[in-house]
């Protein structure tokens, strides 16, 4: 029932942006951004949001209204977990939009970030053929 389509790894972010790569929904019924903090640094913020685009180079790139986290901040946000749900339906698909991925910006201080983006219900196949490489086991 579920696919990993693309993934921010587990790692030390410094602070700015990072996303995975884009993702066709042609395939998929929905889509789960899973968005998890370690330890934030010192003051440290995490933001997370999806992105649509028309193709997979991310050609006219947009946020999807209302499918960003709220912040995450040091205070509270140690080891804590966000998920976005989205429906191919929720993308501006009328205007050729049809790639999506996750982007996760740490503000302040590099802090422990990882994000994965779950393709859910695939549309012809059993979900773990669209997999990224680096699954190496589903049981």
């Amino acid at each position: 029932m579920l696919a990993v389509l693309a993934t921010i790894d587990p790692a030390t972010q410094a602070a700015g942006a990072v996303s995975t790569g884009w993702v066709s929904v042609a395939n998929y019924l929905g889509f789960l951004a899973l968005v998890q903090t370690g330890v934030l640094g010192t003051s440290a913020t995490v933001d997370a949001k999806l992105q649509q685009a028309l193709d997979s180079a991310g050609t006219g790139a947009k946020d999807i209204s209302g499918k960003a986290i709220t912040q995450i901040v040091k205070a509270t946000g140690d080891n804590k977990q966000a998920l976005v749900n989205v429906k191919p339906e929720e993308l501006d698909t009328v205007n050729g939009f049809g790639f999506v991925r996750v982007t996760v910006t740490v503000g302040v201080a590099a802090s422990i970030t990882s994000a994965q983006l779950l393709g859910v219900n695939p549309r012809y196949a059993p979900a773990d053929v669209g997999n990224q490489a680096a699954v190496v086991q589903v049981i």
